[in-house]
């Protein structure tokens, strides 16, 4: 080959190489740590795509700046440094969904991490994805029983609904969502437990309470680790969400626990920081109001049209110090349609669940709440704020009028009526004529201290001996109805000599 055809070559190839597609699929990183990684050379890159770094851990689109991508790595960082390839995989972050994850615990890419082999799945489900818009959408009018009397008498939820569970530390947040998990058993709810920042320990103890009352046969469970990444932190609620997508896009009712949000804001925090991009308020569209809000839109309820299936979302936030005017809670109070407010001082006074009914509200729980238990215990809400304001003014009076008294007693009898165990959800009828009895004051002969038994014992009493009664109160009310009621309780009584 002479020198001038190999140069006629050279030329040819030359023409042929396209820098700018080698580029746009292959970049460098340019700077790591800390779970962060600046990589350049991704010009097409698109936002949230799943990155392939070389050794084989992935990674995330997260900032796309003027001349590089912030990327957050998944997984073991350590061997990632300057230089280090990074392969565009032009598929925008998905996980496995699908009915072989129920049961399971996963990791937020939906790796298992409970032990019981791979997850046999081949469908897939956008991490982001855009809310059901307006018209796909159906009024919340089914109830969502969470079998925790104080929620569902007072604040009831429902299904497709946003109900936000706030308070303190300690205060029994974590122990209301998981009642509400086990009181869906047979009830064709489809259950997902998001972990967020949670020691192993507790993921696990809350797996075997669980898996003790065969709750595990309809719940997901996804844990992000408190020794984990930050970037796994923020997509533990995403994961949950996808997967409760799958089965409400089938038409099926689905339960979402976000335990909880405020460490997925310190989670998305620390991300933000380390990309160097504001990480409050004036980060928009990238601010934490904006990322909470994106995902507790998609819960909702569908019309028929659409499947008719539901996500009901059940988010939890710890405040500090009972401040629930903070940044983060008032931005998740905003976004919900009303809140749980469990107050420390009731739960040290041996009130639990410590409901607060002052603060609690559910703004569209009403409208799917029970006939029966609308009418049942319509007059317990108020009846409580009475007491409520009564006892903190009865305390500096020496001598009572026979109907304040009256009131006071009404009110500690209620009070006393809505404590209940952890871990022990009653159902609706049960709480429907248990409520009416002592809010009508069927019960006021009974000693304070005497209430617990009595409770159980009607509960024995109505099981055996007034089945058909209790199928009655789930569909209808009238005043056949009540009376029947009154007269259960009667022989009741007769029959415990109450």
């Amino acid at each position: 080959m002479s020198s001038k055809q190999f140069i006629e070559q050279l030329e040819k190839k030359i023409e042929s190489f396209s820098r700018r597609e080698t580029d746009a699929e292959i970049g460098h990183v340019v700077d790591a740590g800390d779970g962060i990684a600046h990589v350049s050379g991704l010009h097409n890159v698109e936002s949230m795509e799943m990155l392939e770094f070389h050794g084989g851990v992935s990674g995330i689109a997260f900032n796309l700046e003027a001349d590089s991508v912030g990327a957050v790595i998944l997984g073991d960082f350590a061997h990632i440094t300057e230089g280090t390839t990074v392969t565009r995989t032009q598929k925008i972050l998905s996980v496995p969904v699908g009915e072989a994850l129920v049961g399971r615990i996963v990791n937020p890419l939906c790796e298992p991490i409970d032990g019981k082999g791979v997850i046999d799945t081949v469908e897939r489900g956008l991490i982001e994805k855009k809310a059901p818009g307006v018209m796909s959408r159906e009024p919340v009018n089914q109830p969502l029983q969470t079998g925790i009397k104080a929620i569902d008498v007072l604040v009831p939820v429902g299904r497709g609904q946003r109900e936000l569970i706030i308070g303190d530390r300690q205060t029994g947040k974590t122990t209301v969502a998981i009642d509400a998990i086990l009181n869906q058993k047979g009830r064709g709810v489809k259950c997902i437990y998001v972990a967020i920042g949670q020691k192993k320990s507790n993921v696990a103890r809350i797996a075997k309470r669980l898996e003790d009352a065969g709750a595990m046969e309809y719940t997901t469970i996804v844990a992000a680790g408190a020794s984990e990444s930050a970037a796994l932190s923020y997509l533990a609620p995403y994961t949950g969400a996808t997967i409760a997508e799958y089965f409400m896009d089938k038409g099926e009712d689905t339960l979402v626990v976000y335990d909880d949000l405020s460490k997925h804001a310190v989670a998305y925090r620390e991300i933000s920081l380390l990309l160097r991009r504001p990480p409050g308020r004036e980060a928009y569209p990238g601010d934490v109001f904006y990322i909470h809000s994106r995902l507790l839109e998609r819960a909702c309820r569908r019309n028929v049209e659409h499947g008719g299936g539901s996500m009901t979302a059940l988010p939890i936030i710890e405040t500090q110090a009972g401040d629930i005017s903070a940044y983060i809670p008032t931005n998740v109070i905003s976004i919900t349609d009303g809140q749980i407010f469990l107050e420390s001082t009731l739960f040290f006074k041996g009130i639990r669940p410590a409901i607060n009914v002052g603060f609690s509200v559910s703004r569209v729980g009403g409208s799917a709440q029970l006939k029966s238990m609308k009418k049942a215990a319509g007059r317990v809400k108020l009846d409580l704020a009475q007491f409520r304001e009564l006892e903190s003014f009865s305390q500096f009076a020496s001598d009572l009028d026979k109907e304040t008294k009256a009131r006071l007693d009404r009110g500690a009898r209620l009070v006393e009526a809505l404590k209940q165990g952890q871990n022990a959800p009653i159902d609706t009828p049960l709480q429907i004529i248990w409520m009416y009895a002592v809010s009508n004051g069927l019960f006021d002969e009974v000693e304070l201290t005497d209430m617990v038994a009595t409770e159980k014992s009607l509960y024995e009493y109505l099981e055996s001996s007034e089945k058909e009664l209790l199928k009655d109160l789930l569909n209808t009310w009238s005043e056949e109805v009540e009376g029947k009621i009154k007269e259960a309780v009667a022989k009741f009584k007769e029959t415990r000599n109450v």
